[in-house]
């Protein structure tokens, strides 16, 4: 993914009534001045010294705020699209904190991230304020700023990303009911306060941005009404610099093909829309050995390069993606550094062998400034987190101005060990029993083969 990559922190999770790690603020300093060829760092130090006996925490100025995001997209072990990562654009927002503020604030940066009439796209990412120890800032649930909701239907099937469809009906108790019957309906954002209060507000269509998906030579594809986002825009990960974390700092870059067209569309969890491409194909699809699912793979994957490609919407092919992030390499070891690297994360889920990437070992390690996804954030992008009790918890989906917002006492989520990633979060694993939960071919959630009834209708008219 051409987007700061995730992480989580093995063997620790993140304390959020301890003070700063002096040492940590101190490691970060020296790394500052060393990087940024300045003299002498000593009175910045002593300062921030002083700052943390006093409050337990320090501030950083911009110019470490903007040095320490983007250092720690360079420290991103399950990011393939490092070689960029000097153009991240920091937009500090430290001083932004109520619902309706932090929520326009987003809606900013997906215009400013993804400019549809110059065919722009720029990595973005926006910073809130950061955690003070007893002093919990908002936070929002959703895992990215776009997602497609999954509605689950009363006999059993899912219209839409079976993935959220958890975290839909979550959002449905909270009074959001959106379009039943649409396989990519936007999911508002939930943010919840300080207070435990929790506010949903629609996106505005202006700010997301969205490609209909079409093949450059079967003109059925587009008779699938399949269509996705440009602006994968990660929102539920945890930004540490120097000691010093903020939980809310979107960001973003521009997709990878083969994140939409080999797992978003392809995964059987996903959208399985493999069937219903391989019978519009007319292939085999009674044995595997026909390769029916390899053909299909590729077809998908041509048809998501080519629509963002007419759209103007940037997007990268796992082949060129590859030699960059070997360029990347490269530069890093010219200038001293060594790269972290994930081996499952950086190698594509597409043609893998066919890539550079794949045939060598990578550097492991946790190299700070970097990003984090903690148990609870994990969670509340799964399912959310729901009212108690049901009745008293109903709010109306914020528009423009947002209305007020009832209180509901929030519940308690127990953390959990993190286990296989997928392609955007790293799901749990809950003991019971003594057996660990089933998890899905891409780290998710196991969901019953039962096909989405749009889907079925897909394939049927084949």
């Amino acid at each position: 993914m051409s987007v700061p990559g995730y992480r989580d922190m093995p063997g620790r999770e993140w304390d959020a009534h301890s003070p700063v790690d002096l040492a940590e603020a101190e490691e970060f300093l020296a790394l500052y001045y060393q990087e940024q060829h300045q003299r002498d760092g000593r009175e910045r130090l002593a300062r921030v010294r002083d700052e943390i006996a006093e409050t337990g925490t320090y501030a950083h100025t911009y110019a470490e705020l903007v040095f320490g995001a983007r250092v720690a997209w360079r420290n991103a072990s399950r990011c393939i699209g490092r070689l960029y990562w000097r153009s991240l654009i920091v937009r500090d927002l430290r001083n932004v904190a109520e619902p309706a503020e932090v929520f326009d604030e987003l809606v900013r940066h997906l215009r400013t991230a993804g400019q549809r009439e110059r065919h722009v796209i720029r990595p973005v990412i926006s910073v809130f304020a950061p955690h003070r120890p007893g002093r919990p800032g908002p936070r929002l649930w959703n895992d990215q700023l776009v997602r497609y909701a999954g509605h689950r239907h009363a006999d059993g099937t899912v219209t839409g990303d079976p993935r959220y469809a958890q975290f839909t009906e979550t959002l449905q108790q909270y009074g959001w009911r959106g379009k039943p019957d649409d396989p990519f309906d936007v999911l508002p954002l939930a943010i919840e306060a300080p207070d435990g209060s929790v506010s949903l507000y629609e996106l505005p269509e202006d700010a997301v941005w969205e490609v209909p998906i079409e093949h450059p030579e079967l003109r059925w594809f587009a008779e699938l009404g399949l269509r996705w986002y440009a602006i994968p825009a990660i929102a539920n990960m945890r930004l540490n610099i120097g000691g010093v974390d903020y939980p809310l700092a979107p960001f973003n870059g521009w997709y990878l093909g083969t994140e939409i067209g080999a797992r978003n569309l392809a995964d059987r969890d996903r959208y399985d829309l493999l069937p219903a491409v391989a019978a519009r194909m007319g292939l085999d699809t009674s044995t595997e050995r026909s390769l029916w699912k390899d053909r299909a793979l590729v077809e998908l994957n041509r048809a998501v390069l080519w629509s963002f490609d007419q759209a103007g919407a940037r997007i990268s092919d796992h082949h060129t993606e590859s030699e960059r992030f070997l360029a990347h390499l490269a530069s890093e070891e010219r200038s001293g550094r060594r790269v972290p690297a994930d081996w499952s994360w950086i190698v594509p889920p597409m043609s893998p062998s066919t890539t550079g990437v794949f045939h060598r070992y990578y550097h492991e390690a946790d190299q700070r400034p970097g990003f984090y996804l903690d148990s609870d954030a994990r969670e509340l992008g799964k399912r959310g987190r729901s009212p108690v009790p049901p009745a008293a918890a109903r709010c109306p989906v914020a528009r423009t101005p947002p209305l007020p917002r009832p209180r509901p006492t929030p519940a308690v989520i127990a953390p959990v060990r993190p286990a296989s990633p997928d392609t955007v979060v790293l799901e749990p694993v809950v003991p019971r029993r003594n057996a660990p939960k089933p998890v899905g071919v891409d780290g998710g959630p196991v969901v019953p083969r039962q096909r989405p009834g749009w889907l079925s209708r897909l394939i049927r008219r084949s």
